[in-house]
């Protein structure tokens, strides 16, 4: 394991706070005059995939009710399992291993992914003497969650640059919310900051920072994440979630292939019309969601390759398959 440490400021807290006083019996309450209600946590400043279908109408007769904001996937997706909410997204190997340790979940359409306009960086200062894995042994890396996408990432490059599982350990995770990483960097409370999408272009801008490696220099662009719903849900509202990832799907198309001008306009329009007292000046470096599947749906190959690395690592037992873990069933999108 890695060394980890937090540094998560009160603003951050607050959140959970919130979130762990919703019991579970106020989540999946199901239809009420043809309408069903989906619980969900959202992420400062920005968009998701399923609130950008519900503003393009491609969600009827389901409401989605904001119950707070996490920055942390393996915790969104854990509040699915307990009930707290209806519906989370995170990295697909967190997924794997949630459902290795028998949480009755199920991921059902991609919502972000890595590529060249959406990749996740590891950035260094302007002069800093890190220049490769070997340079990162005693150093302090800050990541948005722990056992997600940056430290499967940031394991695959210290491995693949030769370290030890003893020169591993030295290396230290802390735990800072996203919009604060690169606050973070600057100061020199860390030595690497981890750095995605409209928060990396915006810190890029401003200049200062190197990019020491990507997660698609070393995987290629792939669908990193997945959006899940309990078990118990699905088969309780199969329309419900049929309408639900379909519409997902179709709310990724559309980023995908609307104009970007527009597609930031819209953003704009959500995030101002919700009233959240939110900063709204990173939407404009929006780029996409890093999904180039139709519908966002699912392939064997997007969770085949964490249950491969996991079950190396020793993270989880072997037997597990991609089926255990998704399904298209209740996608009806993607067949353009």
């Amino acid at each position: 394991m890695f060394k980890l440490r937090h540094l998560v400021p009160a603003v951050a807290l607050l959140a959970t706070t919130a979130l762990s006083a919703c019991g579970s019996s106020d989540a999946g309450s199901g239809a009420e005059n043809g309408v069903t209600t989906l619980k969900y946590q959202g992420q400062v400043g920005s968009v998701t995939p399923a609130e950008l279908a519900a503003e393009l109408g491609y969600l009827p007769n389901i409401k989605l009710e904001w119950v707070g904001n996490t920055i942390s996937g393996p915790q969104d997706i854990q509040s699915v399992a307990t009930g707290q909410i209806d519906f989370g997204g995170a990295f697909n190997g967190a997924i794997v291993k949630l459902v290795a340790a028998k949480s009755p979940i199920k991921a059902v359409v991609s919502y972000y992914g890595s590529d060249k306009d959406t990749f996740g960086g590891f950035f260094v200062l302007d002069g800093s003497p890190i220049k490769g894995p070997r340079d990162l042994i005693g150093k302090k890396i800050g990541v948005n969650t722990l056992g997600a996408h940056s430290e499967a990432v940031i394991k695959e490059y210290l491995q693949r640059g030769g370290l030890t599982k003893a020169e591993i350990d030295k290396v230290e995770l802390i735990v800072i919310p996203p919009v604060n990483t690169e606050q973070s960097l600057r100061q020199k409370q860390i030595d690497v900051g981890a750095l995605g999408g409209i928060l990396r272009d915006k810190a890029l801008e401003r200049g200062g920072i190197r990019l020491l490696f990507t997660d698609i220099e070393l995987l290629g662009e792939f669908n990193a994440g997945s959006i899940v719903l309990r078990d118990d849900f699905i088969k309780k509202n199969p329309e419900a979630v049929r309408t639900f990832t379909t519409g997902v799907g179709k709310a990724l198309d559309w980023a995908r292939e609307t104009p970007r001008d527009q597609v930031i306009a819209k953003f704009e329009e959500i995030v101002a019309k919700r009233g959240r007292n939110e900063d709204n000046s990173a939407l404009k470096y929006f780029k996409g969601f890093g999904i180039s599947a139709p519908g966002g749906k699912i392939a064997d190959s997007e969770f085949q390759i964490w249950i491969d690395w996991l079950v190396r690592e020793g993270e989880v037992k072997e037997g597990i398959k991609p089926a255990d873990v998704f399904t298209n069933e209740f996608n009806d999108g993607g067949s353009k």
